[in-house]
């Protein structure tokens, strides 16, 4: 009897890791960059997801060794003025993409242990709503750059 247990609870927590991961599955993330800022100052991480799936995904952190702190944000624009605010998620559309572009969402980047060098890569893991994460690799570009 123990071992049936045993065997059913074994199997429930290999499906919910399997659950887990499914969504991952359909999401691609590319064209990932970071500019470069002097140092103290705050940097932001751009990047594009790309979802396949069924169903949409709810894009909820970031994390990288490169900073201290990495936090969801959106500008807006209302006329003359623009506001930054941070945000708590952001949404990938099924079988559509979600864009972190200038302008628009993007991920404010702080407290980066040592500045970050024009040409270097630097590992980024980005966490969804379903537990799943992907892992990436970004671009250090120029403080002008606008676009990838």
């Amino acid at each position: 009897m123990k071992t049936n247990t045993l065997i059913h609870a074994g199997l429930l927590a290999f499906c919910a890791l399997a659950t887990s991961g499914a969504q991952a599955a359909t999401l691609d993330v590319h064209d990932c960059w970071i500019r470069s800022m002097p140092a103290k100052l705050p940097s932001s991480g751009y990047f594009v997801v790309s979802n396949s799936g069924d169903k949409p995904a709810t894009l909820t952190g970031a994390e990288t060794p490169a900073f201290g702190m990495a936090m969801l944000h959106k500008s807006t624009s209302n006329g003359s003025t623009s506001t930054m605010s941070m945000v708590d998620s952001a949404e990938v559309p099924a079988h559509g993409t979600l864009a972190f572009a200038p302008s628009g969402y993007h991920l404010m980047l702080e407290d980066a242990p040592k500045p970050v060098k024009v040409g270097s890569t630097i590992p980024l893991k980005l966490t969804f709503a379903d537990q799943s994460s992907i892992d990436t690799t970004c671009v250090v570009k120029p403080a002008s750059t606008l676009g990838k």
